[in-house]
């Protein structure tokens, strides 16, 4: 649009200069000259029947019949000029803001149709997750209770550990289905955050036995979003255990006076840190790429600075920074 009334402003000007030419050219002939000076040349340095422009007027030359040494010099002030550009500047930018608007309409109007099939498609989707998360509580307690009245009976069979950790896999991957598609309430309450990380890490250990825990924490109680915050640091402890290598570490640092909390491993790396906050990004076939994308995203809510520094076949290290969480 703006290319389109440039070009037309354009077109307008070069009409107002033909027709002040014309203007001119009749005036050369009947002297009735209005809105024009009249003032006489050279007729040697003059060029005939040419618009000219300088910054005091528009003026043309042209012939004094029975003259050859004088010519008419006929000007349109510069001044007048202006005024009758400045009139077509102001009719254009009405035209071109009146139409800039109702295009803005159309295109709203537009919008909203050609979206409307896929927004209601996306609810249509979320609500049949939020349905198939409803629906997987039933058989997931059923398993849990017949898995816990199984350890009763074979309180060191390691068959009944492993499918207690897949429950645990399975509910841990419910909550970050339900945390991807909102529909949380960050409620606070005051809990001890070491206590909360010795919880967390005594679960994943159990399923990666093969893996060194090391935890440097201090007692530090916080009032935050409980549920939120083991979202993060089970994603955060997940991927550090699941990208391992054989053998590795995994070290657990709570440090009360620099508001930091700090997981860091021995794995395998990360090519691309930059990308891993973005949804569905992942550098191999395991998981679906919405865990540390999820973390960044309750990260946020809860006023939680996170940062991820990692080196290929080195390790990672993911830092919290705690200092606008509330203390207590």
């Amino acid at each position: 649009m703006a290319t389109l009334f440039y070009n037309l402003y354009t077109r307008e000007q070069i009409n107002l200069d033909n027709r002040i030419f014309s203007q001119m050219r009749l005036c050369s002939f009947d002297l009735k000259c209005k809105d024009l000076e009249i003032d006489f040349a050279d007729a040697k340095k003059s060029e005939l029947y040419v618009l000219k422009k300088d910054d005091k007027a528009l003026f043309a030359y042209f012939p004094i019949p029975g003259s050859s040494q004088y010519v008419l010099q006929i000007s349109y002030l510069s001044e007048k000029y202006r005024e009758d550009l400045a009139k077509i500047q102001k009719e254009l930018l009405f035209e071109f803001f009146a139409i800039f608007i109702v295009l803005i309409l159309l295109s709203v109007l537009f919008s909203f149709y050609a979206l409307h099939p896929l927004r209601e498609a996306l609810k249509l989707t979320e609500e049949f997750i939020r349905d198939i998360l409803h629906d997987f509580n039933t058989p997931l307690s059923i398993v849990r209770l017949n898995v816990r009245m199984l350890k009763k009976d074979c309180p060191q069979s390691t068959k009944i550990d492993r499918i207690e950790q897949a429950v645990e896999t399975l509910l841990r991957l419910q909550n970050n289905l339900r945390s991807y598609i909102g529909g949380h309430e960050l409620q606070k309450e005051v809990f001890s955050l070491d206590e909360l990380l010795k919880e967390r890490v005594q679960l994943i250990e159990r399923a990666f036995s093969h893996l060194k825990f090391d935890l440097q924490i201090s007692p530090l109680k916080i009032v935050a979003n409980k549920d939120a915050m083991i979202r993060i640091i089970d994603n955060i402890l997940s991927n550090a255990a699941k990208y391992n290598k054989k053998d590795g570490s995994i070290t657990v640092k709570l440090i009360p006076d620099l508001d930091k909390l700090i997981i860091e491993d021995t794995g395998i790396g990360i090519e691309y840190p930059h990308k891993v906050f973005e949804r569905f990004y992942k550098e191999n076939d395991r998981g679906i790429g919405i865990g540390l994308h999820i973390v960044k995203k309750l990260c946020d809510e809860m006023n939680i600075d996170i940062e991820l520094k990692s080196k290929k076949d080195e390790g990672t290290t993911v830092t919290l920074f705690l200092d606008k969480v509330t203390f207590s």
